[in-house]
């Protein structure tokens, strides 16, 4: 009777932690699907208020065109339907995956982004995985030896490089450093190149790569150092002290894999970033992505190109944003009291 008594109290006391764990992942499934509806309303009328004609930039003869082209030119593009039912025509086009044709590409959307995805990606992704390695290295070194030489230069670098345009940046670079010929300083490759396609993708990716990773160390390096200060005088690495350990072990074994929880999360909210890309870096350099189209669309405005890159954008967002609000309760499992 005891036991039997045991044994349901065990599964009174285990039920409410799975029930929570399910409303929590149901509650931010939710709420992701919520803001990508938000996503999906505000993307249509967003880019029906902006200024300019896209009829007289696309004519063929321009903003000079015969008025009876450009009236043929907006009907076929759907510019002369009302509000209600452009909306309702956008709307079934973004649930069945066609997001119309391009103004300036004559293609297909959905074609048009996913040849530029990869290269942003490539870009993007590289510079993010250097820049959370080296700063959350840099960033717990600084904060472990609080007010020290290499903190106060790591410091006062990574708030000088964090709050710098990347464009500027990559214009300095560009400045000081092509005029020597070292790297490319234009594109994706080049069609002269003798070596593998691949090297020289890689060789013209040095300068902005460079560039994105020294804006995201600065930011990993701050954050982590942070996290690191408030680790510091916990009792736990206290009693690791006391137990002989050495300082560096301390530091790798107690006080790193509780510090991570800020960095990692800002790590999976970066990833969405990704996909949208760095819009003047790629500009800057004339790199072939998402962030160069997106400029190029907006020349115009290439009003479906537009809308098809800032759901993309959107969308890589919220959903990674849901992965680390999923993967936080295995990181910390305080999450899953909240």
């Amino acid at each position: 009777m005891t036991g039997s008594s045991a044994g349901g109290a065990g599964a009174v006391t285990r039920r409410p932690r799975r029930a929570l764990s399910v409303a929590y992942v149901l509650r931010k499934c939710l709420s992701a699907v919520l803001m990508l509806v938000f996503v999906v309303v505000v993307n249509f009328f967003l880019f029906r208020v902006l200024p300019g004609d896209p009829a007289k930039a696309f004519a063929p003869r321009g903003r000079n065109a015969d008025p009876e082209a450009l009236r043929e030119l907006r009907e076929r593009l759907g510019l002369n339907d009302s509000w209600d039912v452009a909306f309702g025509k956008y709307v079934k086009s973004v649930f069945s995956g066609d997001l119309g044709v391009s103004f300036s590409q004559h293609a297909k959307v959905t074609d048009v982004i996913m040849e530029r995805f990869w290269p942003t990606v490539l870009l993007s992704g590289t510079a993010l995985v250097i820049a959370a390695v080296l700063g959350v290295w840099l960033g717990a070194r600084a904060g472990w030896r609080q007010g020290s030489r290499f903190d106060r230069l790591g410091s006062s670098a990574a708030v000088t490089f964090y709050s710098m345009p990347e464009w500027l940046l990559g214009l300095v670079l560009l400045v000081f450093l092509n005029r020597y010929g070292i790297f490319p300083a234009r594109g994706m490759n080049d069609p002269r190149s003798t070596l593998p396609a691949w090297l020289d993708v890689l060789w013209h990716m040095v300068l902005p790569v460079t560039v994105l990773a020294v804006v995201y160390v600065a930011e990993y390096s701050l954050i982590m150092r942070s996290s690191i200060l408030d680790e510091r005088r916990a009792d736990y690495l206290t009693t690791a002290r006391a137990k002989g350990l050495r300082d560096d072990l301390v530091l790798r074994r107690h006080a790193l894999p509780n510090a991570l929880l800020p960095s990692m999360t800002l790590f999976f909210l970066s990833m969405g970033f990704v996909v949208a890309g760095a819009i003047t870096v790629e500009t800057v350099f004339s790199w072939p992505g998402l962030g160069r189209l997106t400029y190029e669309a907006l020349r115009g405005p290439d009003i479906p190109l537009l809308q098809g890159l800032f759901l993309v954008f959107s969308a890589g967002v919220i959903v990674m944003n849901l992965v680390a609000d999923l993967l936080m309760p295995l990181l910390d499992p305080r999450v899953r009291a909240a």
